[in-house]
């Protein structure tokens, strides 16, 4: 496994993303997914990615345990800031400083860990400036609580505001051939100032795999709600799917894995350091997943993939 310097921490090119196997995308299993870490780990994917909003403290205490004994040379990274204690139609994003101070203690008690390697702001405060909650994530550092601070979905200004009151390591953001928002809002910050990009949903939530049945989710699966897969959306935006799947179809390959690589190329491409987390909860896929850093695509299929981003239908939430 290669790895990816994120403004000064060494991770694994491809992480993994926790959160499916706590919440919102259907039924999940404790045992697989404890499973599914391990495996990550024989593989060589050392960046775990989990937040204390996912399943509510679930994510966290599922991801602690599965390594527990296993600590040393993971990358664990989790993220605070979406309050949805007053139920999910009431959420606030809160950055206020005590509430920084009493989330990062709540997650690592969780984890069951004394340090958290990246600590992610989860989406920009709506109860305090960005000073005040970066200056509090500061000082997680300094007590040696936190190694790195990284902020997720956060614009240009916004990352250059929090950028000067301490170093901001990495921006996690939607990033796929679906979804090419971070390139015009803020991938000018990125490259200037050394910030790694971490794209969570690279496989656009899974549409991309071309193995999701949009007409038969579960309740539990927020996808049914999404605008981009729902009625005359989703079946526009199949299109885009059955694309991917073609080029995938021509090199033997997976549709995921052509999506994966699509953006593990952005790094060069784009020049910036760049270590997408695609998620999962199974092992298989996971493999599937690994498996893409070993393809290169050439300069055609980048051109068939590259347009393909503006012809998505609907908005992202």
């Amino acid at each position: 496994m290669e790895t990816v310097d994120l403004g000064g921490l060494t991770v694994s090119a491809q992480g993994l993303g926790c959160m499916g196997m706590s919440e919102w995308y259907g039924v999940a299993d404790w045992d697989e997914s404890v499973a599914t870490i391990h495996r990550a780990l024989e593989l060589g994917v050392t960046f775990i990615d989990t937040a204390d909003v996912y399943g509510a403290g679930h994510n966290e205490v599922l991801v602690g345990r599965a390594l527990h004994d296993r600590r040393d040379g993971v990358q664990l990274a989790t993220k605070f800031g979406i309050d949805r204690s007053g139920g999910d139609a009431a959420r606030v994003i809160r950055g206020e400083a005590g509430y920084v101070k009493r989330s990062c203690e709540s997650s690592l008690l969780r984890l069951g860990v004394d340090q958290i390697d990246l600590y992610y702001l989860h989406r920009p405060p709506q109860t305090a400036e960005i000073e005040e909650t970066v200056g509090a994530m500061a000082e997680l550092v300094a007590e040696g609580k936190v190694r790195y601070l990284g902020l997720s979905e956060v614009d240009e200004a916004l990352l250059r505001r929090a950028h000067a009151v301490h170093p901001i390591a990495a921006v996690q953001s939607e990033y796929s051939i679906f979804t090419r928002d971070p390139e015009t809002t803020v991938l000018p910050a990125l490259r200037e100032l050394g910030i790694g990009l971490v794209p969570y949903s690279p496989l656009g939530r899974g549409f991309l795999t071309n193995t999701v049945d949009r007409t038969n989710l579960g309740t539990g699966d927020f996808r049914a709600r999404n605008p981009r897969w729902a009625g005359d959306a989703g079946d526009a935006n199949q299109r885009i799917v059955d694309a991917v799947a073609a080029v995938a179809d021509a090199r033997g390959v997976a549709p995921a894995q052509i999506a994966l690589a699509w953006v593990h190329a952005q790094a060069g491409r784009l020049d910036i350091p760049l270590a997408p987390i695609p998620g999962t909860k199974r092992i298989k896929w996971l493999e599937q997943n690994v498996a893409a850093l070993d393809i290169t695509l050439t300069e055609d299929e980048f051109a068939q993939l590259d347009a393909l981003g503006d012809q998505v239908v609907g908005q992202r939430y």
